[in-house]
């Protein structure tokens, strides 16, 4: 019997996490563990970010919701406020946002300071909320004639998505079922004008779709999951207007079960693939984990940037052609990122692929990390590779971070992902010989066991990504026999060793192609494995062109750049090559950067060529000097104020 064969009620499941179990088996047997059970160490990397992500990004996201007018808009529906509206007609999954982050943060740190906002902010959207279950600000207030009369531009369910996701995260963080009952009502709503046998209707900003299924999860009822099913069978009947734009940027071209490619608007598609992942992991549904397999070969084989970003297009914000990864116009913006953790997140959950958690390391550490300035009050909407000294700005792609946009999507979004960042570290697998941790990121943290792998504390110790020494240790009860631990090896790591039982010993090359390194039960406590983090040089697919003859410096899950502020007096970026590969000596790392910085010897070109030149074959950079630079990890780069940025460098 299949989840949609169910009663509309069942036992609901409320595991602190997103991506929670639902009422049925996942196909692959493996299962996430909540943020009550992985605490990320302050002293860490990620774990000193969220300590900033609590103390300054959320109280900051709140001030802005006053200042940039959402709550205004929110007031003024019920005569509140006379101000006017203020924002795009999605300015409500603002608030909704910066609600699952504080949800997060109270899961995460118990914390109680936003207790008083959270009162004040649901109370709100309960009253402004009308009798049907509707609750859309911009309409209510602004154009009620066009209530899901333009499900491609109004963005109504997009919005409820955004409202699940923070009404579930507040319930299973602080008990709280205000703001749940708030999104049943609408969702009630939607799924009788929407749902299975009624009018044809699919939101043109896919989101609501991975949230339903979350609600289902949640709830135990099975009529969101058939709503979920329903909108994203729904898909390329034609249904959403081709004009602007076209069908393919709302993923309207074609069926689900035929997209294989990943299309037009870069957040719309990967949120769309998290709910149809989602999908399959209730569902089981063969077809729905091959297409979604398939498109993830091409989005990160074909489409994704060295830092883990998406989305070349500034006109639609879109995925360009294969290969279409221009350095310095790449759109790349945040939210795709986000939306990206979130897909691979589920694939990872869905199959056995260490890529997964591979790609999540890059998009956390270098991407998502560089979107937000070391304050954690500035951001970046779009994230290029390559910033020319000419300073030039535009609205969502401006010279240096902004405190918020106008478009304010990417600040809160960054917000909800950090405070829930724990539940992306370690899973748990149920194989025939016993329960298995999988331990899919490599950050120092204290990981509270399941009874089935005895019920005690797994503590893992590293300075990762600042070295690769990596310890493990269990308090309380020792994990039963038949069990194991598996610690992930990225694929960028060779010459790693294990040491365990008193034993050391290299891992084999059968290990890292699988790319979890097996360690049985009685070896676990005082497991240590040292990952050699050395620098090395990428270069991109011959078919990349905006990079051919370019090369892109990465140690560890880290990459770098070269920045402006740390070149010599009259030397610029765009001058700086290499005529063979330089050796990269480690420097003492900053005291919040997440790795040293590396210094290289560059040459310089010393003379002005003239914008076009007879062409010339072999021949050596004539009029140039050598010099000794610093690259700096992508994610710093900007803090110290706007200036030519460069990860691409030319060889000669």
């Amino acid at each position: 019997m299949t989840p949609l064969d169910m009663e509309e009620t069942g036992a609901p499941i409320c595991q602190c996490a997103p991506a929670a179990p639902g009422p049925r088996a996942r196909p692959a047997g493996r299962a996430p563990l909540g943020l009550e059970r992985v605490r990320i160490r302050p002293e860490s990397l990620l774990g000193r970010w969220q300590e900033r992500n609590a103390s300054k990004t959320i109280p900051h996201c709140i001030g802005q919701l006053e200042a940039s007018g959402v709550m205004n808009n929110f007031r003024r529906v019920i005569g509140e406020s006379g101000a006017p509206y203020r924002g795009f007609v999605f300015a409500d999954s603002d608030l909704y946002k910066v609600i699952e982050a504080v949800a997060w943060e109270i899961a995460r740190s118990g914390t109680h300071r936003f207790d008083s906002w959270l009162d004040d902010a649901v109370a709100l959207i309960a009253r402004v909320q009308e009798p049907t279950g509707y609750l859309h600000t911009w309409i209510q207030g602004v154009a009620p004639s066009r209530r899901f009369a333009e499900l491609d531009r109004n963005h109504e369910m997009y919005v409820l998505g955004h409202l699940i996701q923070a009404a579930v995260a507040l319930d299973r963080a602080a008990g709280r079922e205000d703001l749940l009952q708030v999104a049943i009502r609408f969702a009630a709503l939607v799924d009788r004008r929407f749902g299975p046998g009624r009018e044809e209707g699919i939101p043109g900003h896919p989101e609501v779709e991975t949230a339903l299924i979350e609600l289902y999860r949640h709830t135990g009822q099975a009529r969101w999951l058939r709503l979920a099913e329903h909108l994203v069978n729904q898909r390329g009947r034609d249904i959403l207007p081709g004009e602007g734009f076209g069908r393919r940027y709302y993923q309207d071209h074609r069926p689900v079960r035929d997209a294989v490619d990943p299309t037009g608007h870069a957040v719309r598609q990967l949120y769309l693939n998290a709910g149809v992942t989602d999908l399959y992991l209730e569902t089981g549904e063969e077809l729905l984990h091959e297409v979604m397999r398939e498109q993830w070969d091409r989005a990160h084989e074909r489409k994704m940037y060295l830092s883990g970003a998406f989305g070349s297009r500034h006109r639609d914000e879109s995925f360009g052609n294969d290969y279409e990864l221009p350095a310095d116009r790449a759109y790349a913006e945040t939210c795709a990122t986000i939306a990206d953790l979130q897909w691979t997140w589920r694939m990872l959950l869905a199959g056995e692929d260490r890529r997964y958690a591979d790609v999540m390391e890059r998009e956390l550490f270098n991407a998502l990390a560089a979107a937000v300035d070391e304050g954690g009050t500035r951001f970046f909407y779009s994230n290029p590779m390559q910033r020319r000294p000419d300073r030039f700005s535009e609205e969502n792609a401006p010279a240096e971070r902004q405190p918020w946009y106008a478009c304010a999507c990417c600040p809160p979004n960054i917000a909800r992902t950090i405070a829930q960042a724990g539940a992306y570290v370690a899973s748990v697998l149920e194989v025939a010989d016993g329960p298995v941790l999988e331990l899919h990121q490599l950050v120092a943290c204290d990981i509270g066991l399941p009874d089935a792998l005895g019920g005690g504390t797994l503590a893992v110790r590293t300075d990762y990504p600042a070295d690769g020494e990596i310890s493990l240790h269990v308090n309380g009860p020792a994990l039963p026999l038949g069990s194991a631990v598996r610690v992930r090896i990225p694929a960028w790591a060779e010459g790693v060793t294990l040491r365990a039982a008193d034993r050391q010993r290299s891992v084999t090359d059968a290990e890292r192609a699988r790319g979890y390194v097996v360690i049985p039960a009685d070896d676990v406590d005082g497991a240590f494995l040292q990952l050699p983090l050395r620098a090395r040089w990428t270069a991109a697919n011959h078919r990349v062109d905006a990079v051919r003859g370019a090369v892109a410096l990465e140690r560890g899950p880290i990459l770098y750049c070269l920045e402006q502020a740390d070149l010599p007096e009259g030397v610029a970026v765009d001058d700086v090559y290499l005529p063979e590969p330089p050796t990269a000596i480690e420097l003492p790392p900053a005291a919040a950067a997440p790795a040293p910085s590396l210094r290289i010897g560059v040459k310089v070109r010393e003379t002005e060529n003239p914008l076009y030149r007879p062409a010339t074959w072999g021949a050596r950079v004539a009029a140039s000097r050598r010099v000794e630079v610093d690259l700096v990890p992508f994610s710093t780069w900007g803090n110290r104020g706007p200036g030519a940025m460069r990860v691409w460098i030319p060889t000669a």
